[in-house]
């Protein structure tokens, strides 16, 4: 951490706050300002029970690169959670995990033989589409130049949230992805399924809703904790581990849509994820760090090899 506040991460003018690493570009507003308020008051207790791990059962040591996770990241969260310390050098650390908000990158060649998402070094919305069509055997992607009616045209990157609805046939624009249109709609709402996984495995599931007219923001209405059982059938959960292993994710959070007629479209694949969800409540974002942090910790005291 460089600077006060990780103010090197990011730069403010003109009344909007832009991250240096992703481009995502956000409005310094009262939502904004209350955001930050519902995350510090999460914060403070994950602080708390990493100071007090930390001094009575410490953890491993993990190294993470190219990035360190900034507190606002999953993954921070659950390492601190459960007494784990981020080493300073990859000679130091039991584990390693590879950390880029990139959606394409590599990974420095160093660090010890457990690495984690090591091979994970593509996230772009077309790989993901491959990976998810090879995996449920149906497709996500479509040609617009060839499809009819309404599709979902999307950046390639991580975390731009641009997408939009655009009207097929129509030429397809560099750097975008073009994707079928699932109807995820609850009432006046879309419903989101986002699945934390680790050690490809699904470990809990936010149920994420807001308006239809928002459907492609970052704001919740509405966030609950279940777990993967109580949304997703066995051969669901085979099919999100077969996905998990061809995008080669030891950890990451998956942006899961159920259509109409059933069916499940993983859209989006962040191994960056940040969270839990602002609007979830307290003491549910609190029960799903433990529940990650548990499977974090078995996840850096497993075996070498282990990884994707």
């Amino acid at each position: 951490m460089s600077g006060l506040f990780w103010s090197s991460d990011f730069a403010i003018s003109g009344g909007r706050i832009k991250v240096h690493k992703t481009g995502a570009d956000l409005a310094l507003d009262r939502t904004l300002l209350t955001e930050a308020a519902l995350w510090f008051v999460y914060y403070v207790p994950v602080r708390l029970k990493a100071a007090w791990t930390r001094t009575t059962a410490p953890g491993p040591l993990v190294w993470f690169a190219p990035d360190k996770p900034r507190p606002w990241y999953l993954i921070w969260a659950c390492a601190a959670w459960c007494g784990a310390r981020f080493a300073k050098s990859p000679e130091d650390a039991k584990a390693a995990f590879y950390f880029d908000d990139t959606a394409r990158g590599a990974p420095p060649n160093a660090g010890p033989a457990l690495r984690f998402n090591w091979n994970c070094t593509d996230v772009t919305k077309s790989h993901v589409a491959r990976m998810f069509e090879q995996s449920f055997g149906y497709p996500l992607a479509i040609d617009p130049a060839s499809a009819q009616g309404p599709l979902v045209e999307k950046g390639e990157d991580n975390g731009v949230h641009d997408g939009r609805i655009v009207q097929a046939p129509c030429p397809a624009l560099p750097g975008k992805t073009y994707q079928k249109l699932i109807d995820n709609t609850d009432g006046a709402l879309v419903s989101d399924l986002r699945t934390p996984c680790v050690g490809g495995k699904p470990v809990t599931v936010f149920i994420k809703q807001r308006p239809v007219s928002d459907r492609f923001a970052n704001h919740n209405s509405v966030v609950s904790l279940t777990t993967p059982q109580a949304v997703f059938s066995p051969p669901e959960l085979a099919n999100i581990e077969a996905f998990c292993k061809a995008m080669r994710l030891d950890w990451g959070g998956l942006d899961i849509l159920r259509d109409k007629d059933g069916r499940l479209y993983v859209v989006d694949v962040n191994k960056t994820d940040m969270g839990p969800p602002l609007s979830l409540p307290l003491r549910d974002k609190l029960s799903a760090t433990r529940l990650l942090a548990a499977a974090f910790l078995s996840l850096i005291n497993s075996e070498p090899g282990a990884d994707a």
